[in-house]
């Protein structure tokens, strides 16, 4: 068991509620904006991942921590396909021309 600094602690639990505002914030674009709904939903689920309750809540219920290494996979893979596959920008500019 590796035991980690409070400011190193404090660290991890701001960047993990900054990632998991990004990309929340991401998947109700494409949620609300984008052309599937499927996938914003999809990238919501995977956003709570991110937040330090949610990670918590689930090493509290299942005694199983989420790896960082699982973490910044998936954060690789929501950015690749938000960025490269799913058109963000063109989706933010239809959600500000809606408004």
């Amino acid at each position: 068991m590796t035991t980690t600094s409070p400011v190193l602690a404090n660290v991890f639990n701001l960047t993990g509620w900054l990632f998991g505002l990004l990309f929340l914030a991401i998947g109700i674009v494409n949620t609300f904006w984008g052309n599937d709904l499927g996938f914003g939903l999809f990238i919501i689920v995977l956003a709570f991942i991110f937040f330090p309750a949610v990670t918590s809540l689930i090493k509290s219920k299942t005694g199983f921590a989420i790896p960082r290494v699982l973490k910044w996979l998936v954060g690789l893979f929501i950015l690749f396909a938000a960025l490269g596959v799913g058109e963000l920008f063109d989706k933010i500019d239809l959600m500000l021309a809606s408004f």
